[in-house]
């Protein structure tokens, strides 16, 4: 069974894999536009002091996301 978590519970330095996006999410269309995609891996480089944003590795690019953003991609740790 996959222990899923939301990408806004991810530590530093962490390195997961995507398992999905919630279906109903509202930016499900934009985080997958962003190369965000079923399958693919993530480093969390960091977060700003208050945890809002959090900054990510994905597909050899840094990108940012509120963290209202990333609890909608279930991600397992890798």
């Amino acid at each position: 069974m996959e222990n899923l978590i939301g990408l806004d519970k991810v530590d530093l330095k962490s390195r997961v894999k995507v398992v999905r996006i919630v279906q109903g999410s509202t930016i499900r269309r934009r985080i997958m536009d962003m190369g965000i995609t079923i399958g693919v891996q993530i480093v969390v480089e960091g977060k700003a002091p208050m945890g809002d944003p959090i900054e990510i590795q994905v597909r050899g690019y840094k990108l940012s996301l509120r963290k209202n953003e990333a609890k909608d991609i279930m991600v397992e740790l890798i």
